[in-house]
């Protein structure tokens, strides 16, 4: 799997997707059979999945002192954690066997995974709303052609 335009529409993403805006998440690939426990473990769901979102909620600790030290070239500077999302976890088999039957490239595919992981981070439920969250899913994927 070529990463390269993933990566680069992973890391554009929050500045594209109003809700996520100035804010990071991660995107890990797993295979079928971790992403099978995943979703047992956390949905007691004991089959696999195409993409799982896991909300990050600082702790006490990481409210009062959210920040991090980072040298850069000009020196020392600190910055916020608290704009970091969550992790997205994706099937990579999944991807590629719902790419295959969507006839679809395995990078778009992944792009639509991402964007729909991206949307739980950021508080949608499709399984608990009323359509908001496949709305909003279908008409950012028309805005980034995706």
């Amino acid at each position: 799997m070529d990463t390269a335009g993933i990566r680069t529409f992973a890391a554009c993403l929050p500045d594209l997707v109003s809700e996520a805006k100035g804010n990071t998440f991660t995107v890990a690939f797993v295979s079928d059979k971790r992403m099978q426990q995943l979703n047992e473990f956390f949905r007691g769901k004991d089959s696999t999945t195409d993409v799982l979102s896991f909300p990050h909620e600082p702790d006490e600790f990481a409210q009062s002192y959210a920040f991090t030290r980072e040298e850069t070239p000009e020196g020392v500077t600190l910055s916020s954690t608290l704009d970091f999302l969550g992790d997205i976890v994706i099937s990579a088999e999944q991807a590629e066997r719902q790419a295959i039957e969507n006839k679809l490239s395995l990078e778009l595919e992944i792009k639509q995974l991402i964007l729909h992981g991206l949307l739980h981070l950021c508080g949608y439920d499709h399984e608990t709303d009323n359509g908001e969250m496949n709305a909003r899913e279908l008409e950012l994927r028309d805005k980034l052609g995706i």
